[in-house]
């Protein structure tokens, strides 16, 4: 079986799913992600197949959102800092 996942950053989504798809009698299940960070988390997370190596910053586009904006980005681009700084407050 083949996970298919958008971006590794915590691991969180594969470390739930693995395991589920495991007990549900997958014999073997490989993980492909686009985008792995590089950050600490997700390099313990195993994928079998990574598209891009990206840096540890937050992404949007192509798929990919913040708060539900930027997703119809036709490529994937750094969100910059002050655009989520303005939106916690």
């Amino acid at each position: 079986m083949l996970l298919v996942d958008d971006i590794l950053d915590s691991g969180g989504t594969v470390g739930l799913v693995v395991p589920v798809l495991q007990e549900l009698g997958a014999a073997d299940v490989k993980v492909c992600v686009l985008l792995r960070k590089d950050r600490p988390s997700a390099k313990r997370v195993h994928a079998d197949f990574v598209g891009f190596e990206i840096p540890d910053e937050f992404v949007v586009g192509y798929g990919l959102d913040y708060d539900n904006f930027y997703r119809n980005l036709p490529d994937i681009v750094t969100l910059k800092s002050e655009v989520t700084r303005s939106t916690r407050t």
